[in-house]
């Protein structure tokens, strides 16, 4: 191989280098270092003796850290379900090539383009019974209406719940709109002939089809539901009380206000091996699906 030819297959490794050694550095040498500081003494500052599993069993023992993973398990199970019932039904809807689709598109996936900081403060504003949706109500003339659930430690985890959804709603419905868009129209075609309804051709027929697109959906909402946090900041910073603590909210608090920074950090771990759990068969059910599946 001539010099130019070897300079030619080694420059692609000489640009992606720098960019591999700080991801290397930057993303998998410090989960290596929040798994070492789970098993160690460390409060406020590092502290490098080993106490073996001891912070996790004091974090499984904490209420407040049950009452994340309650709230994550509620928030969770709303936001993945109630997301992808609303995406699959607005992607349904402009599959029918309805007039002015090329606008309703950019209108459902504005929110996505949002980050949650913002999402959350908005909806904050939108919640607030002296400011939001229960004042403009009541100066409308409804004086008995009455919507304070921000307010409420029973209900305040479905605000953050509504929240979400309404801000990742129009990325499953790309996600779906674009399987719907790939679906063989030979074979709708062989349903309308054989005397198949459109209600009937989608449910039995489109929607089983889709399978692939219901299972990365779920895994792109359920990975971003265990790190919510920043929403949870700026929508109900966590309260009233604890009543919309999720594990991120629980890590950061007690590693940095709490100085409690082994249990933080092995509740870090924690919602690591969540999203293992989730990415990980995902992953594998991708590997071994066999091509033309």
């Amino acid at each position: 191989m001539t010099a130019k030819g070897r300079l030619g297959a080694l420059l692609p490794k000489l640009i992606l280098s720098p960019s591999f050694v700080i991801v290397l550095i930057f993303v998998y040498g410090f989960i290596a270092y929040t798994l070492y500081l789970s098993f160690t003494a460390s409060t406020m500052l590092p502290n490098y003796d080993l106490v073996g599993l001891r912070n996790y069993e004091r974090l499984w023992q904490l209420p407040h850290w049950w009452l994340a993973v309650k709230n994550l398990a509620i928030f969770g199970t709303l936001y993945i379900v109630v997301s992808c019932a609303l995406g699959l039904f607005l992607a349904i809807l402009l599959d029918q090539k309805i007039r002015g689709e090329g606008m309703l598109r950019p209108i459902y996936l504005y929110p996505m383009a949002l980050s949650f900081i913002v999402t959350g403060t908005a909806w904050k504003w939108f919640l607030d019974p002296g400011i939001g949706i229960e004042n403009t109500m009541q100066q409308w003339g409804w004086d008995s209406f009455q919507f304070g659930w921000i307010k409420d430690r029973t209900m305040a985890i479905y605000c953050v719940a509504i929240a979400a959804i309404w801000q990742s709603s129009g990325f499953v419905m790309a996600m779906f709109l674009a399987g719907l868009r790939g679906v063989d129209g030979e074979i709708i075609k062989a349903a309308r002939i054989d005397g198949a309804s459109t209600v009937t051709t989608y449910r039995r027929i489109i929607i089983p089809m889709m399978r692939p697109v219901f299972l990365s959906a779920f895994v792109v909402l359920a990975h971003l539901a265990i790190k919510s946090y920043d929403l949870v900041v700026a929508l109900t910073g966590g309260g009233p009380g604890q009543a919309t603590e999720l594990p991120a909210t629980f890590m950061y608090s007690y590693t940095f206000s709490r100085s409690q920074m082994g249990v933080g950090a092995a509740s870090a771990i924690v919602m690591m091996m969540m999203v293992f759990a989730i990415i990980v068969p995902y992953i594998y059910a991708e590997t071994k699906r066999e091509p033309g599946q």
